[in-house]
């Protein structure tokens, strides 16, 4: 290693300590934003400070920091979980916060202002290990503090913790405060009960350990967790906290029961079974107050690297999860009668109309989409939506000046992520906003953060996939939409996606394929004919005139002289060379 390299990277102990924060039911956003804003300003920055640490890292929800004393980190946490449970006993049950910390010893590396390591990783495994309201450290700070604070521990024994390959000792920091930190958050739990103004809340339950092996506990509480993460992710309906579902975490739940308790009209419940080398997940959406199971799949995988495989599943499950919620809901409500103007049902009506996929549906979403906006100016689902209607009626020929309809899809794409940054369909809005007027780098950056912001957005893996296609990368295009694919494999959008597809295989010379793919596109909806481009230029080039000739009649049906298809290559393509090679396959097939 260099001089230059060794200055970078340092390595020395240090006690971590991690303190993640959250309100204990959802609420509105702009509230809960302030309130945790709150925390963090007043109480969490200040009290670090105050005993020597360094906030090294800071999310939402989440502070990491580093001390050179555990006596300080210590007492730090101690003044932190005191703190919140005084602000606790000051607001009603359901504005109350849910802090958990963990602290633990160990080396450290710092390279270029960020720390990681073991030492690290092992604090932030015992936060997340921890109860609402509770304070849990390691064996080795224990060792090193219990003769030197005013408190008592807990000794909860070995955990196995995530990604950490041996059990850890914890201990619990007890004592009169700690029951009333941890008993203020219980107490809220029980008592408050959500008013989500009818909309699509979900509850995901705790999934069952079937195993008959209690190492296997991590493994099912780690997949529960991630799926709540992954599925808040969304910001598209509320996710009740871990700090509140755990609370059923052993119990045979009464599924509507749970839907009171929680004031939910969805729970996701599920199940582990460990068998030799193979383990079998199960999980199941289901509406609380019908019992209707919406959906309900079962997964069996070999057992080889553990938490690969909890990742895997988790991104299945909740990429599985969502369309099929958001499917249910939007036609619940499409079924019965406008009750009011109200700017949550006039979006998922408009979300409805979306979907039917022709010219007057795209008008009565627009329409639902501006007066929802109208409504309630900031909603970023609504600005997102209706920047996507708009560029769906410029791509088909819907809108009566294309280059005004994109340039306004834009715009209202860049309102929803402005309104929220961590909102995933804001970026996937912009993203097809800007794949169509030639914002090819900008695109690609806004379908990347999509999914970094939800890895189990299907459709921002298709779209990314076909950028690569209008750059010449046939191969990553491939690999990117069979992804998306995969994650949504009964997607309504299926039509829209598969062309991507299709367009990878013909540029590689598998016209076949392309053919085959393309057709099942066109099948699957007659309103969008880009698929079938795909199959009249891969007959072409098979040779095949006959076959070609009925497409390509199909074709010019949609598109009399091809002007659509011409322009559409013309403003998607960044690579010439694609363009003419499918420009060859249509003169092959008959098109003059």
């Amino acid at each position: 290693m260099s001089e230059e390299a060794r200055e970078r990277v340092q390595r020395r102990p240090a006690a971590i300590l991690v303190a993640g924060y959250s309100r204990l039911l959802p609420g509105e956003e702009a509230d809960r934003f302030t309130g945790l804003r709150m925390v963090l300003t007043e109480v969490i920055e200040p009290q670090i400070a105050e005993f020597g640490g360094n906030i090294f890292k800071e999310t939402a929800e989440l502070v990491l920091a580093d001390f050179h004393s555990v006596v300080d980190a210590t007492r730090c946490a101690a003044t932190l979980r005191d703190a919140v449970a005084k602000t606790n006993q000051t607001l009603p049950d359901e504005r109350r916060i849910a802090m958990r910390i963990g602290i633990n010893f160990g080396d450290i590396i710092v390279e270029d202002g960020d720390v990681f390591g073991d030492g690290v990783n092992i604090a932030a495994r015992l936060e997340a290990l921890a109860k609402p309201g509770s304070v849990y450290v390691s064996e080795t700070v224990h060792n090193q503090v219990t003769d030197k604070v005013d408190f008592d521990f807990q000794d909860l024994g070995p955990q196995s913790l995530k990604n950490i390959a041996k059990p850890i000792g914890v201990y619990r920091m007890a004592g009169e405060m700690a029951e009333l930190s941890e008993g203020l958050v219980a107490a809220a739990i029980v008592a408050a009960v959500p008013a989500f103004d009818d909309r699509r809340a979900i509850a995901v339950l705790p999934f069952a350990n079937f195993s008959g092996d209690p190492e296997q506990e991590f493994f099912a509480d780690g997949i529960t967790e991630d799926i709540i993460t992954m599925l808040a992710g969304w910001r598209a309906f509320p996710v009740i906290a871990r700090a509140s579902t755990f609370t059923y975490k052993g119990q045979t739940a009464d599924i509507k029961k749970v839907g009171e308790e929680l004031g939910v009209r969805y729970v996701v419940e599920g199940s582990v079974r460990k068998s030799g080398h193979r383990v079998r997940v199960t999980a199941q959406l289901i509406r609380a107050d019908t019992y209707h199971h919406i959906m309900a799949e079962r997964y069996d995988r070999d057992l080889t690297d553990l938490f690969d495989l909890q990742d895997e599943i988790v991104t299945t499950i909740a990429g599985a999860i969502q369309p099929e919620l958001l499917k249910f809901e939007r036609e619940r409500i499409a079924e019965r009668p406008p009750r009011s103007e109200d700017a949550y049902e006039l979006y998922q009506r408009g979300v409805w109309h979306h979907y039917r996929q022709n010219k007057a549906d795209n008008t009565e979403a627009q329409a639902y989409f501006r007066r929802a906006l109208a409504i309630e100016p900031q909603y970023p689902q609504a600005a997102a939506a209706l920047s996507i209607a708009l560029s769906s009626a410029a791509i088909l020929g819907w809108a009566n000046d294309a280059d005004d309809c994109y340039e306004d899809a834009h715009g209202l794409a860049q309102q929803a992520v402005t309104l929220d940054l961590r909102y995933p369909n804001g970026h996937f809005a912009l993203g097809l906003a800007c794949m169509w007027t030639s914002r090819s780098d900008r695109a690609i950056g806004a379908f990347e953060e999509a999914i970094r912001l939800n890895p189990s957005f299907a459709a921002a893996h298709v779209l990314l996939g076909q950028m690569y296609l209008y750059r010449g990368r046939p191969e990553e295009t491939i690999r990117l939409a069979e992804k998306g694919i995969r994650l949504s494999p009964s997607d309504p959008r299926l039509y829209i996606w598969l062309p991507a597809l299709a367009g990878a295989h013909y540029q590689l010379r598998h016209y076949p394929q392309a053919v085959e793919i393309g057709r099942r596109s066109w099948t699957l909806n007659r309103n969008w004919p880009a698929g079938l481009t795909y199959v009249v230029a891969g007959l072409g080039q098979m040779e095949k005139s006959g076959e070609a000739a009925r497409a390509l009649a199909d074709l010019r049906g949609t598109d009399p002289n091809l002007d659509f298809a011409r322009a559409t290559l013309q403003r998607l393509y960044v690579d010439r060379a694609g363009i003419d090679h499918i420009l060859d396959g249509l003169r092959k097939a008959g098109f003059e």
